[in-house]
């Protein structure tokens, strides 16, 4: 994981953006009336990712925002694995422990996919503390940007799947429009791809992360908040079932702040323009 363990203060890669992450649910795995446990996220983020999370002010003030979201997915995940998904399919899986620290049935089967150092880095850390997935696991080296073998690789998953579960948490952010659209239609190709739990942004949101975050994420740029909303992967062959914002998740573990607590409520808007907004979604496909 050469890429991610560089000195500097400021993120210089995708990969760096994992241990960032990795900062709020060690954080917050160590409360003691904590929401969710990681009992590997702070081995995973390492000094490096304090490092980094520290030289980001505006993360720093708005970690209730990833603790949402880790909540928020935790939620529609363990709620689709209840109705029945047998495969959970994790794209750009990061330092995500959830096959570790979620209570899942060993029937069920979880994939990670995500670039060689990074897993080589993850396993690394996992093996040294003994961790044991607690359903069937599997993880496989790939840039997803490679689209053929994505597809390849999405193709087999699909041949042995009756109703599976893609997970993007934090990934659409970073791809074009053009990147957004052929990954929806390249999993929507999927007949047993049933479920596509999302996070978004609005524009709003989105040029204001830029502005406040500037330099510090130069070199994996916030690139993608689709103006028409949740409507952009409807077209694309999806529809929402349902969607919460990053307050709703927060207020639900009791970690909003109080100045955002009127935000609570805030529908989602729709087309989003430049209201400031972030959500989770859950997509899917019942046909």
């Amino acid at each position: 994981m050469s890429e991610a363990t560089q000195p500097s203060a400021g993120m210089t890669h995708i990969s760096d953006t994992a241990l960032w992450v990795a900062v709020y649910r060690a954080r917050e795995s160590e409360r003691p009336d904590a929401a969710f446990r990681d009992p590997y996220a702070r081995a995973l983020a390492g000094g490096r990712g304090e490092q980094i999370a520290s030289a980001t002010p505006f993360s720093e003030q708005n970690e209730w925002s990833f603790l949402g979201r880790t909540w928020l997915f935790d939620k529609y995940i363990q709620q689709e694995v209840e109705a029945g998904a047998d495969l959970v399919l994790n794209l750009a899986c990061g330092l995500d422990t959830r096959p570790y620290r979620m209570a899942l049935p060993a029937s069920l089967h979880w994939v990670e996919v995500d670039f060689p150092g990074l897993l080589e880095y993850k396993e690394q850390i996992l093996n040294a503390a003994g961790a044991k997935p607690a359903c069937g696991f599997q993880r496989i080296a790939l840039d997803l940007g490679e689209r053929d073998a994505r597809k390849a690789l999405f193709s087999e998953l699909g041949s042995r799947s009756g109703r599976a579960i893609v997970l993007t948490e934090g990934l659409l952010i970073y791809l074009t429009r053009e990147e957004n659209a052929a990954l929806a239609d390249d999993l929507a190709a999927q007949s047993s791809f049933r479920r596509w739990i999302i996070d978004s942004c609005s524009p709003g949101l989105l040029k204001m992360m830029k502005q406040a975050m500037g330099d510090r994420v130069a070199s994996m740029p916030f690139r993608f908040a689709p103006e028409e909303g949740l409507a952009f992967y409807e077209g694309h062959g999806w529809k929402r079932l349902a969607v919460e914002s990053m307050p709703e998740g927060a207020a639900e573990i009791n970690r909003l702040p109080d100045f955002m607590k009127p935000f609570v409520n805030v529908p989602v808007p729709d087309p989003p323009g430049d209201n400031i907004w972030g959500g989770v979604a859950l997509l899917g496909r019942d046909y």
